[in-house]
């Protein structure tokens, strides 16, 4: 039964008020903090050297991580999907690990497993590596924690779409690779990319187990989620949101550039 006009008038108006009120505010909020002592004191702060380090260093990351894990989730889909295995299920289970572990637990555990007090230490030591409080350290929970979102995007299309073109084109003689480049591929392209772009939107704000295996040593290891507390820690609260701000501007192109894919896949 079609619902009365009233209740659905007074149910759009509910979820108007309540995007203002959880969605809107806050985000005006940051950018009214931010510039709330003029453009250049705004500009000062993002071009302070620690604000930039931060910012530069969370983009290695991203640009590190993110093809790392389209490499992995395309692996892990096609395995999935397009093979039976003995640990399938395993497989798929694995993969939603990182949904199921809070950040900083992982952080954790990788800080027991790689600092110089934890199982592989001593040899870290013996070799000169330095894994936590270190770039690999940030690198290796970030991929971690966004390890899933290439995945779960591409495996659902894959197992859709079955295995019919793929032993098509082995059929008429074209190798792996070619069935991938020429058939897979441009199947799963628009969900790669919607992984691709929330991955990278994950990988720039993660904070939570950056922040115990970096150190967040200021102008060496913290990353500009890392930045934002440690201005708020300085009492620089304008500092601190015009961080916040660079943090929202990163998030709001990913999603514009998610529902610009999404229209057009539609």
């Amino acid at each position: 039964m079609r619902p009365p006009a009233r209740s659905g008038r007074l149910l759009v108006a509910l979820a108007v008020v309540l995007t203002l009120l959880i969605v809107v505010a806050p985000l005006v909020y940051i950018f009214a903090r931010a510039f709330s002592a003029g453009w250049q004191v705004y500009a000062a702060n993002i071009m302070d050297p620690a604000m930039l380090h931060a910012i530069w260093l969370t983009c290695i990351v991203a640009v590190i991580v993110v093809p790392l894990n389209i490499a992995f989730g395309i692996a892990a889909a096609w395995a999935v999907a397009k093979h039976r295995f003995p640990g399938r299920g395993l497989l798929v289970t694995m993969i939603e690990i990182p949904f199921s572990i809070s950040p900083i637990i992982a952080g954790i555990c990788y800080l027991l497993l790689y600092g110089r007090q934890g199982l592989l230490g001593p040899w870290l030591r013996e070799v000169d590596l330095q894994v936590m409080f270190a770039l690999p350290g940030i690198v290796l929970v970030t991929m971690f924690v966004t390890a899933p979102f290439v995945a779960r995007e591409v495996l659902p299309l894959m197992q859709a779409q079955g295995t019919e073109q793929e032993e098509a084109a082995v059929t008429l003689g074209a190798s792996g690779w070619q069935v991938f480049r020429r058939v897979t591929l441009p199947n799963i392209r628009f969900a790669l990319l919607y992984g691709a772009v929330l991955c990278t939107a994950r990988a720039v704000g993660e904070f939570g187990g950056v922040s115990v295996v970096s150190g967040n040593i200021r102008g060496q290891t913290n990353t500009l989620p890392l930045h934002v507390e440690l201005l708020f820690n300085d009492l620089n609260a304008v500092g601190a949101f015009a961080a916040a701000s660079t943090l929202t501007l990163i998030a709001v192109v990913a999603l514009v550039i998610k529902a610009a894919l999404e229209t057009r896949h539609g």
